[in-house]
Protein backbone atom coordinates (compact mmCIF):
# COMPACT_ATOMS: atom_id res chain seq x y z
CA UNK A 1 0.00 0.00 0.00
CA UNK A 2 1.63 3.25 -1.13
CA UNK A 3 1.67 6.10 0.84
CA UNK A 4 -0.78 7.82 -1.41
CA UNK A 5 -3.22 5.72 -1.04
CA UNK A 6 -4.04 6.77 2.76
CA UNK A 7 -4.37 10.41 3.62
CA UNK A 8 -5.62 12.38 6.22
CA UNK A 9 -5.57 15.63 8.21
CA UNK A 10 -7.27 14.32 11.40
CA UNK A 11 -5.48 14.94 14.31
CA UNK A 12 -5.83 11.47 16.52
CA UNK A 13 -6.97 12.16 20.04
CA UNK A 14 -8.30 10.10 23.24
CA UNK A 15 -11.51 7.70 22.96
CA UNK A 16 -13.29 11.41 22.34
CA UNK A 17 -16.10 10.33 20.05
CA UNK A 18 -16.16 11.65 16.95
CA UNK A 19 -15.75 11.05 12.75
CA UNK A 20 -12.59 9.55 12.04
CA UNK A 21 -9.99 8.61 9.78
CA UNK A 22 -9.60 4.96 8.88
CA UNK A 23 -6.11 5.06 10.07
CA UNK A 24 -5.91 8.65 11.88
CA UNK A 25 -8.58 9.10 14.20
CA UNK A 26 -8.98 8.80 18.11
CA UNK A 27 -9.20 5.30 19.12
CA UNK A 28 -5.74 4.69 19.96
CA UNK A 29 -7.69 5.22 23.04
CA UNK A 30 -5.92 9.21 23.62
CA UNK A 31 -6.68 12.34 24.54
CA UNK A 32 -4.54 15.24 22.47
CA UNK A 33 -3.22 16.01 25.08
CA UNK A 34 -1.29 12.50 24.69
CA UNK A 35 0.36 12.32 21.53
CA UNK A 36 3.60 14.37 21.85
CA UNK A 37 5.30 14.66 25.07
CA UNK A 38 3.65 12.61 27.56
CA UNK A 39 4.10 12.83 31.27
CA UNK A 40 5.05 9.38 33.99
CA UNK A 41 5.08 9.43 37.80
CA UNK A 42 8.36 8.60 38.38
CA UNK A 43 9.00 7.32 41.61
CA UNK A 44 5.85 8.26 44.56
CA UNK A 45 3.49 10.46 45.26
CA UNK A 46 4.85 14.22 44.05
CA UNK A 47 8.04 12.97 42.64
CA UNK A 48 6.08 12.49 39.33
CA UNK A 49 7.90 13.14 35.27
CA UNK A 50 6.55 13.07 32.44
CA UNK A 51 5.20 10.63 30.39
CA UNK A 52 1.39 10.32 29.25
CA UNK A 53 0.27 13.35 28.02
CA UNK A 54 0.41 14.71 24.48
CA UNK A 55 0.97 18.34 24.67
CA UNK A 56 3.40 17.91 27.21
CA UNK A 57 1.91 19.00 31.06
CA UNK A 58 2.20 23.04 30.12
CA UNK A 59 1.04 21.93 26.71
CA UNK A 60 4.21 22.92 24.57
CA UNK A 61 4.51 19.92 22.45
CA UNK A 62 7.98 18.90 24.09
CA UNK A 63 9.04 15.36 24.35
CA UNK A 64 8.05 12.98 27.27
CA UNK A 65 10.91 11.68 29.51
CA UNK A 66 10.53 9.51 31.90
CA UNK A 67 12.40 6.35 34.19
CA UNK A 68 10.96 3.25 33.26
CA UNK A 69 10.43 0.56 35.67
CA UNK A 70 12.50 -2.42 33.76
CA UNK A 71 13.24 -3.70 30.48
CA UNK A 72 12.12 -6.79 28.94
CA UNK A 73 15.47 -8.64 28.28
CA UNK A 74 14.97 -10.49 24.59
CA UNK A 75 17.71 -12.75 25.15
CA UNK A 76 15.34 -14.67 27.63
CA UNK A 77 13.55 -15.48 24.42
CA UNK A 78 15.05 -18.10 22.14
CA UNK A 79 14.59 -17.85 18.48
CA UNK A 80 12.55 -20.65 16.86
CA UNK A 81 13.99 -22.10 13.71
CA UNK A 82 10.46 -22.89 12.56
CA UNK A 83 8.90 -19.51 12.58
CA UNK A 84 12.29 -18.05 11.70
CA UNK A 85 12.20 -19.68 8.21
CA UNK A 86 8.62 -18.24 7.26
CA UNK A 87 10.57 -14.59 7.60
CA UNK A 88 9.88 -12.81 4.27
CA UNK A 89 12.97 -12.33 2.17
CA UNK A 90 13.04 -8.77 2.29
CA UNK A 91 13.31 -8.79 6.17
CA UNK A 92 15.29 -11.38 6.26
CA UNK A 93 17.81 -9.94 4.03
CA UNK A 94 18.00 -6.70 5.99
CA UNK A 95 17.94 -8.76 9.12
CA UNK A 96 15.58 -6.23 11.26
CA UNK A 97 12.34 -5.74 11.66
CA UNK A 98 11.53 -1.92 11.33
CA UNK A 99 8.96 -0.75 13.74
CA UNK A 100 7.03 2.55 13.91
CA UNK A 101 5.64 3.52 16.96
CA UNK A 102 4.52 7.17 18.70
CA UNK A 103 6.62 7.30 21.49
CA UNK A 104 4.70 9.27 23.66
CA UNK A 105 2.27 6.85 25.57
CA UNK A 106 3.71 5.14 29.08
CA UNK A 107 3.86 2.83 29.42
CA UNK A 108 3.02 1.00 26.33
CA UNK A 109 5.76 3.16 24.15
CA UNK A 110 7.73 6.16 25.58
CA UNK A 111 11.32 7.53 25.42
CA UNK A 112 13.33 6.41 28.53
CA UNK A 113 15.21 8.92 30.51
CA UNK A 114 17.79 9.87 27.79
CA UNK A 115 15.07 10.99 25.93
CA UNK A 116 16.11 8.68 22.68
CA UNK A 117 15.53 5.00 23.85
CA UNK A 118 11.76 3.71 23.33
CA UNK A 119 10.85 1.76 26.26
CA UNK A 120 7.57 -0.08 27.64
CA UNK A 121 5.17 -2.98 27.32
CA UNK A 122 5.03 -2.65 23.43
CA UNK A 123 8.84 -1.80 22.87
CA UNK A 124 9.44 -5.04 24.61
CA UNK A 125 6.51 -6.95 23.06
CA UNK A 126 8.14 -6.03 19.24
CA UNK A 127 11.86 -7.03 21.32
CA UNK A 128 10.33 -10.58 22.13
CA UNK A 129 9.21 -10.97 18.24
CA UNK A 130 11.97 -10.01 16.97
CA UNK A 131 14.38 -12.14 19.29
CA UNK A 132 11.66 -14.84 17.89
CA UNK A 133 12.16 -14.99 14.67
CA UNK A 134 16.08 -14.21 14.89
CA UNK A 135 15.94 -10.44 13.99
CA UNK A 136 17.39 -7.26 15.29
CA UNK A 137 14.58 -4.72 15.90
CA UNK A 138 14.66 -1.32 15.31
CA UNK A 139 11.86 0.40 16.62
CA UNK A 140 11.47 4.33 15.42
CA UNK A 141 9.69 7.26 16.37
CA UNK A 142 7.06 8.55 14.41
CA UNK A 143 4.16 10.61 14.23
CA UNK A 144 0.89 8.46 15.02
CA UNK A 145 -0.98 10.01 12.04
CA UNK A 146 1.81 8.52 9.36
CA UNK A 147 2.60 4.90 10.50
CA UNK A 148 -0.20 3.07 9.03
CA UNK A 149 0.37 4.76 5.91
CA UNK A 150 3.89 4.12 5.75
CA UNK A 151 3.11 -0.16 6.63
CA UNK A 152 5.01 -2.11 4.21
CA UNK A 153 7.39 0.76 1.98
CA UNK A 154 9.28 2.20 5.53
CA UNK A 155 7.79 -0.27 8.53
CA UNK A 156 7.40 -3.62 8.59
CA UNK A 157 4.89 -3.17 11.41
CA UNK A 158 2.96 -0.62 13.49
CA UNK A 159 3.42 -1.58 17.26
CA UNK A 160 1.38 2.24 18.81
CA UNK A 161 -1.56 1.21 20.69
CA UNK A 162 -3.40 1.06 18.16
CA UNK A 163 -7.36 0.23 18.80
CA UNK A 164 -8.66 -2.14 15.97
CA UNK A 165 -11.62 -0.87 14.20
CA UNK A 166 -14.27 -2.01 11.14
CA UNK A 167 -12.65 1.01 9.09
CA UNK A 168 -8.72 0.09 9.72
CA UNK A 169 -9.31 -3.42 9.46
CA UNK A 170 -10.38 -2.22 6.11
CA UNK A 171 -6.65 -0.22 5.72
CA UNK A 172 -4.25 -2.81 7.02
CA UNK A 173 -3.77 -6.11 8.71
CA UNK A 174 -4.04 -6.35 12.80
CA UNK A 175 -2.56 -8.82 14.94
CA UNK A 176 -4.69 -8.43 18.09
CA UNK A 177 -2.71 -8.63 21.47
CA UNK A 178 -4.19 -6.64 23.71
CA UNK A 179 -7.71 -5.49 25.55
CA UNK A 180 -7.47 -1.80 26.84
CA UNK A 181 -11.04 -0.56 28.72
CA UNK A 182 -11.64 2.49 31.35
CA UNK A 183 -10.33 1.80 34.64
CA UNK A 184 -10.70 3.87 38.23
CA UNK A 185 -8.61 4.47 41.52
CA UNK A 186 -8.43 5.58 44.29
CA UNK A 187 -6.34 6.37 47.50
CA UNK A 188 -4.44 3.55 49.17
CA UNK A 189 -7.37 1.69 51.45
CA UNK A 190 -10.08 3.59 49.74
CA UNK A 191 -9.74 6.29 52.69
CA UNK A 192 -12.67 8.31 51.72
CA UNK A 193 -15.15 5.19 51.04
CA UNK A 194 -15.76 6.21 47.40
CA UNK A 195 -18.31 3.91 45.39
CA UNK A 196 -19.07 3.97 41.58
CA UNK A 197 -22.19 3.62 42.97
CA UNK A 198 -22.26 6.88 44.93
CA UNK A 199 -20.43 9.33 42.41
CA UNK A 200 -22.90 12.32 42.65
CA UNK A 201 -21.19 15.54 44.52
CA UNK A 202 -17.86 13.77 44.34
CA UNK A 203 -14.86 14.78 43.20
CA UNK A 204 -13.44 13.30 40.12
CA UNK A 205 -10.43 13.26 38.50
CA UNK A 206 -10.09 12.72 34.53
CA UNK A 207 -7.59 14.23 31.45
CA UNK A 208 -9.78 16.79 29.71
CA UNK A 209 -10.42 15.39 25.93
CA UNK A 210 -11.03 12.02 26.96
CA UNK A 211 -14.23 9.54 26.99
CA UNK A 212 -13.86 9.33 30.94
CA UNK A 213 -14.62 12.96 30.64
CA UNK A 214 -17.61 12.95 28.11
CA UNK A 215 -19.35 11.13 27.70
CA UNK A 216 -18.67 8.94 30.68
CA UNK A 217 -18.45 11.50 33.75
CA UNK A 218 -21.17 13.90 31.44
CA UNK A 219 -23.69 11.53 31.47
CA UNK A 220 -23.03 10.26 35.01
CA UNK A 221 -23.29 13.79 36.23
CA UNK A 222 -26.53 14.41 33.98
CA UNK A 223 -28.36 11.50 36.28
CA UNK A 224 -26.92 12.81 39.03
CA UNK A 225 -28.77 16.20 38.66
CA UNK A 226 -31.63 14.96 36.80
CA UNK A 227 -32.20 12.54 40.50
CA UNK A 228 -31.87 15.79 41.94
CA UNK A 229 -28.68 15.03 43.16
CA UNK A 230 -25.15 17.55 43.70
CA UNK A 231 -23.33 17.29 40.10
CA UNK A 232 -19.95 15.73 39.75
CA UNK A 233 -17.01 18.00 40.60
CA UNK A 234 -14.87 16.83 37.17
CA UNK A 235 -11.23 17.66 37.40
CA UNK A 236 -10.38 17.57 34.03
CA UNK A 237 -6.67 19.15 33.72
CA UNK A 238 -4.67 18.55 30.40
CA UNK A 239 -1.70 16.49 32.59
CA UNK A 240 -2.53 13.32 33.87
CA UNK A 241 0.05 14.11 36.21
CA UNK A 242 -1.83 16.29 37.46
CA UNK A 243 -4.63 14.33 38.45
CA UNK A 244 -2.29 11.38 39.93
CA UNK A 245 -0.74 13.71 41.72
CA UNK A 246 -3.73 15.39 43.36
CA UNK A 247 -5.54 11.71 44.22
CA UNK A 248 -2.34 10.72 46.07
CA UNK A 249 -2.11 13.85 48.26
CA UNK A 250 -6.10 13.26 48.90
CA UNK A 251 -7.29 16.52 46.63
CA UNK A 252 -9.72 13.94 44.81
CA UNK A 253 -12.39 11.65 45.34
CA UNK A 254 -11.38 9.02 42.53
CA UNK A 255 -9.78 9.29 38.96
CA UNK A 256 -10.37 7.13 35.95
CA UNK A 257 -8.57 6.56 32.94
CA UNK A 258 -7.40 4.16 30.70
CA UNK A 259 -6.64 0.87 32.43
CA UNK A 260 -2.78 0.98 31.01
CA UNK A 261 -2.61 4.51 32.88
CA UNK A 262 -3.83 2.99 35.95
CA UNK A 263 -1.79 -0.02 36.13
CA UNK A 264 0.96 2.04 35.63
CA UNK A 265 0.13 5.09 38.16
CA UNK A 266 -0.45 2.02 41.08
CA UNK A 267 3.20 0.85 40.36
CA UNK A 268 4.58 4.38 40.04
CA UNK A 269 3.32 5.33 43.26
CA UNK A 270 4.71 2.22 45.45
CA UNK A 271 1.00 1.26 45.92
CA UNK A 272 -0.28 4.69 47.07
CA UNK A 273 -2.93 4.20 45.20
CA UNK A 274 -5.31 1.59 43.99
CA UNK A 275 -7.36 0.15 41.60
CA UNK A 276 -11.22 0.17 42.13
CA UNK A 277 -13.84 -1.97 40.35
CA UNK A 278 -13.29 -3.94 37.25
CA UNK A 279 -12.06 -2.17 34.13
CA UNK A 280 -14.99 -1.95 31.42
CA UNK A 281 -15.39 -0.72 27.72
CA UNK A 282 -12.40 -2.66 26.91
CA UNK A 283 -11.40 -3.08 23.03
CA UNK A 284 -9.20 -4.80 21.43
CA UNK A 285 -5.60 -3.12 20.36
CA UNK A 286 -3.33 -4.78 16.96
CA UNK A 287 -0.04 -4.93 15.93
CA UNK A 288 -0.47 -3.42 12.38
CA UNK A 289 0.97 -4.96 8.91
CA UNK A 290 0.58 -3.86 5.73
CA UNK A 291 -3.21 -4.89 4.14
CA UNK A 292 -1.21 -6.37 1.06
CA UNK A 293 1.12 -8.79 3.44
CA UNK A 294 -1.24 -11.38 4.96
CA UNK A 295 1.87 -13.70 5.15
CA UNK A 296 3.38 -11.67 7.89
CA UNK A 297 0.41 -11.04 9.50
CA UNK A 298 -0.22 -14.86 10.13
CA UNK A 299 3.39 -14.93 10.79
CA UNK A 300 2.95 -11.84 14.02
CA UNK A 301 -0.19 -14.53 14.93
CA UNK A 302 1.82 -17.13 15.18
CA UNK A 303 4.98 -15.61 17.47
CA UNK A 304 2.71 -14.05 19.58
CA UNK A 305 1.01 -17.14 20.55
CA UNK A 306 4.46 -18.86 20.78
CA UNK A 307 4.81 -15.92 23.43
CA UNK A 308 2.04 -16.60 25.19
CA UNK A 309 2.34 -20.34 25.48
CA UNK A 310 6.15 -20.10 26.84
CA UNK A 311 5.10 -17.12 29.25
CA UNK A 312 7.42 -14.07 27.72
CA UNK A 313 3.87 -12.49 26.93
CA UNK A 314 2.19 -12.46 30.34
CA UNK A 315 5.88 -11.37 32.12
CA UNK A 316 5.92 -8.67 29.80
CA UNK A 317 2.60 -7.21 31.00
CA UNK A 318 3.21 -7.53 34.34
CA UNK A 319 6.59 -6.16 34.61
CA UNK A 320 4.86 -3.08 33.48
CA UNK A 321 1.75 -3.54 35.62
CA UNK A 322 -0.66 -4.17 32.81
CA UNK A 323 -1.12 -7.96 33.02
CA UNK A 324 -5.14 -7.42 33.35
CA UNK A 325 -4.97 -6.24 29.33
CA UNK A 326 -3.83 -9.57 28.64
CA UNK A 327 -5.70 -11.70 25.81
CA UNK A 328 -5.87 -15.17 26.15
CA UNK A 329 -5.10 -16.01 22.39
CA UNK A 330 -4.22 -13.31 19.41
CA UNK A 331 -6.13 -13.53 16.19
CA UNK A 332 -5.69 -11.82 12.96
CA UNK A 333 -8.14 -9.07 11.52
CA UNK A 334 -10.80 -9.89 15.02
CA UNK A 335 -14.36 -9.14 14.62
CA UNK A 336 -15.28 -5.49 16.02
CA UNK A 337 -18.33 -4.22 17.07
CA UNK A 338 -17.37 -0.24 15.06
Amino acid sequence: MSKSTITSSDQPVHKKPRIESALHGNTRRRAAALLKGATILTTCVLALAACTNASGSAGDGSTQTGSPTASFDPASVKADEALASQVPAAIKSKGTLVIGSDTTYAPAEFLGPDNHTPVGYGVDIAKAIGATLGLKVDVETAEFTGILPALGPKYDLGISSFTITKERLGAVNFVSYLNVGTAWAVQKGNPKKFSLDDVCGKSIGVQTGTTQEDPDLKDRSEKCTAAGKKPIDIVSPKSQTDINTRLVSGGLDAMAADSPLIGYAIQQTNGSIEKLGATYDAAPEGIAVAKSDTALAGLIQKVLTKLMADGSYKKILDTWNNGDAAVTNAEVNPSVSS
